[in-house]
């Protein structure tokens, strides 16, 4: 198929433009050029023409946890909202340690993923050599979880973290925290609650201290190898000053932020409860807004979701016992867009943030802008017509924002320049493509 999309404020690279874009064979034409012979004409009628979001963080659960979500709910419910690729994290089941797991991560999502993908080699304590060999084709970036809830993946001996960051051949994402805080932490909340721990206790529990101490480390590894590090999930004021403001491009070290951390704060769990427990936790009133400013300084240089979804039913159990993470694909964007409604974030800021940076940052081929020749990922967002609590594409069916009316809607989505989803309804299977690198 070819579209000429027309009347649409196009945002890229900094701009904001009224104009028509064209797209033939999957392939951007250009904008304001003559439209292909038999193309659709699609009137934007106002609305905001973006590059797609490139969601560096989400977990899909397949293999091994189907119960919870699959490639394909998850693709179709990321598309949904605007999220045309994604980076997948390795802790599922086998987890995502050696080469053959890559490959058939790749076999799995070449046949069933409507969004386009990439995926993470996990580390473990005894991987090294796995690591040093990886094919730069296969994975996104080396995942280590230095502070995990997810079994055997915690990597905390000391030698095998210098070699990773001394040899990894590849971008390595952290996730940061100090498991001995939060284990005591914990203790000290069991103590004084018994089973019944508040949820409300999560931020205290998956402290500030155990994320900065995690952090800081990363950040000194990093620094004594001169490795390529990107800081997960940012959810504290502290943190922010291991990571300077200024270009992406000028960076060894950077860091995302995600949507939740970035929309609630800790006055929302007597509310929410299990639907917003998740690692690291959100955290306080005042570090959401330093949040905020870290963003729109460039100090935080990417943001994700983390989407990580369970079954209402595991989420029902007590605090200790509740799952941590939530879905979050198909309300993203949307999330953003309070945030522009409100003055927080510029539009420019979101698109740099969800698509620019991450194409760059993870040398991203020919994704992440509205480039003459790139690949048409494209959103089509309405800012004027609300969203309400409409389907939830995700296989766990529910989500922390169902309480929540969005100001905007998210109307059309492009993936490889075939319109795959238009107006809360599907268009096609598959038809995701791997992402490709361009690495020096």
């Amino acid at each position: 198929m070819s579209y000429h999309i027309v009347n649409a404020k196009i945002v890229n690279e900094g701009t904001v433009i009224m104009g028509d874009l064209s797209v033939a064979r999957g392939r951007i034409l250009g904008v304001n050029v003559p439209p292909p012979r038999g193309a659709e004409v699609v009137d934007a009628a106002g609305a905001y023409l973006l590059p797609g979001m490139i969601d560096d963080q989400v977990h899909f659960r397949e293999p091994g946890l189907e119960h919870k979500a699959t490639i394909a709910t998850e693709s179709r419910a990321a598309v949904a909202g605007g999220v045309t690729s994604y980076l997948e994290m390795p802790n599922c089941d086998p987890q995502t340690v050696t080469a053959s797991a890559l490959e058939d991560k790749h076999a799995r999502a070449a046949a069933r993923s409507m969004a386009n993908y990439g995926f993470y080699l996990g580390a473990t304590n005894d991987n090294l050599d796995a690591i040093k060999a990886v094919d730069r084709r296969l994975a996104c970036g080396i995942k280590i979880f230095m502070g995990s809830s997810t079994g055997n993946m915690l990597v905390d001996d000391e030698r095998t973290l210098e070699g990773i960051f001394a040899a990894s051949p590849l971008v390595i994402a952290t996730h940061c925290e100090h498991t001995p805080t939060i284990v005591a932490n914990e203790a000290a909340a069991r103590a004084r609650y018994g089973d019944n721990i508040p949820f409300t206790e999560h931020p205290h529990i998956r402290s500030a201290d155990a994320c900065y101490r995690s952090s800081s480390l990363a950040v000194e590894l990093a620094t004594r190898y001169d490795a390529r590090l990107h800081v997960l999930h940012i959810t504290t004021a502290r943190e922010l000053s291991l990571f300077e403001p200024g270009d992406l491009a000028d960076k060894r070290i950077t860091s995302e932020a995600c949507v939740h951390h970035l929309f609630f704060n800790d006055t929302s769990y007597p509310a929410k409860g299990a639907d917003i427990k998740c690692n690291p936790a959100i955290k306080s009133a005042a570090d959401q807004p330093a949040l905020w400013t870290a963003v729109n300084e460039d100090r935080i240089d990417v943001i994700a979701t983390d989407h990580a979804p369970h079954t209402a039913a595991e989420k029902a159990r007590l605090y200790a016992e509740a799952p941590a993470g939530l879905p979050l694909v198909q309300h993203a964007l949307l999330t953003l867009f309070e945030h522009v409604r409100a003055g927080t974030f510029s539009i420019e800021t979101v698109v740099e943030k969800t698509a620019h940076a991450p194409a760059r940052l993870f040398g991203i081929t020919e994704r992440g802008f509205i480039r003459e020749g790139y690949w048409a990922d494209l959103v089509l967002v309405d800012p004027t017509t609300p969203t309400s609590n409409g389907p939830i594409f995700s296989k766990c069916g529910w989500s922390p924002f169902s309480d929540i009316v969005f100001a905007s809607r998210v109307r059309m989505t492009w993936v490889n320049g075939e319109l795959r989803y238009r107006d809360g309804h599907f268009n096609g299977g598959s038809g995701g493509r791997a992402l490709e690198f361009d690495r020096p």
